[in-house]
């Protein structure tokens, strides 16, 4: 038995805990390294690296973050419990952390309206730090806590090359990517998004690195009918679309593997001249369909935007950079 103390109380791991903990405990001394060497406080620590323990564990700051993805219909739910259980207290012996740090939650495909749904109301919102930017993180009351980790390289990617652009976010959710390239220099922005619930936390996120005014604009709105109808101009464009949509919000129901040659023309057309968009999705399987987007200049972006807390797991996003011929 290895024991950890806790807030006075003795953790006992039986041989399975044991087991995960020491993964945990190898990807601290590799990945953990890594996160403090770039100072990253915010980062992926495991990501179902033990089939039988299958959660993405992530670290924000002093506070854990844990995904359980869906476990199949045949195992008891007794097992899935006893997993539960055990995968915690795995995390809490080897961050030598209180339970109450560790945020549990069950992670199924999400459709339509469900990924905004409220999963608890603590409103416990709290600071983290990436790069130049601070950014609000709630781990309790969304399925995801306003910070898609994966996304770091691409965020960073924007931050170095939006100094003077005006730059487009569609899908923006909690606009962290217009805070980095409002801080990076970008002239102005527009992020859209179709949830208020998501701009409200990014207006609190341009408040906290004190952005404001009418260069960085955010928008309510459907982004498919924005990029059909409206003729505004940009240097930079993100589009990280969602897999799959069917919104009540809108009449438009997205499916990014039937959808997306319309999208990237439509977000291309928006483009200055030299101007470039980065399109990234994390439908897994997706197949560019480069033969109906022959005319343009599409660079695979995927290898450059995992950092290494995401290597192991190269299907969680892919990413391109798209311009004009």
């Amino acid at each position: 038995m290895a024991e950890s103390r806790n807030e006075g109380n003795i953790l006992e791991l039986d041989a399975p805990t044991q087991m995960l903990a020491n993964r945990l405990q190898k990807n601290l001394k590799t990945i953990g390294k890594w996160a403090r060497q770039q100072g990253i406080s915010c980062y992926r620590l495991y990501d179902a690296d033990l089939p039988e323990y299958a959660f993405a564990i992530d670290l924000y700051g002093e506070q854990v973050h844990m995904a359980e993805y869906q476990a199949p219909s045949s195992i008891p739910q007794e097992k899935v419990e006893t997993r539960r259980h055990q995968a915690k207290n795995a995390v809490q012996h080897v961050l030598e952390i209180p339970a109450e740090s560790i945020i549990l939650k069950t992670r199924e495909r999400q459709k339509g309206k469900q990924q905004y749904q409220v999963q608890d109301r603590s409103q416990d919102f709290f600071k983290v730090r990436e790069g130049s930017a601070e950014l609000w993180i709630n781990l309790h009351d969304y399925l995801d806590t306003g910070l898609f980790l994966d996304h770091r390289p691409i965020r960073k990617f924007i931050f170095e090359n939006a100094k003077g652009k005006s730059f487009l976010n569609l899908f923006c959710y909690t606009a962290t990517a217009s805070v980095h390239a409002a801080l990076g220099g970008a002239e102005s922005s527009l992020s859209i998004d179709l949830s208020n619930t998501y701009l409200d936390w990014a207006r609190r996120n341009y408040s906290l690195n004190g952005i404001g005014g009418q260069s960085h604009k955010l928008k309510r709105g459907d982004c498919i009918e924005y990029l059909e109808n409206n003729g505004d101009k940009f240097d930079l464009i993100f589009l990280d679309p969602p897999t799959f949509s069917n919104s009540k919000r809108t009449d438009n129901v997205l499916d990014i593997q039937r959808d997306h040659v319309s999208l990237i023309k439509n977000a291309v057309n928006k483009l200055n001249k030299d101007g470039l968009l980065i399109f990234s999705t994390n439908k897994r399987n997706f197949k560019m369909d480069t033969e109906e987007l022959g005319k343009l200049l599409i660079k695979d972006y995927t290898h450059a935007s995992l950092d290494k807390d995401f290597q192991r797991s190269k299907k969680i996003h892919q990413a391109w950079l798209i311009s004009k011929d």
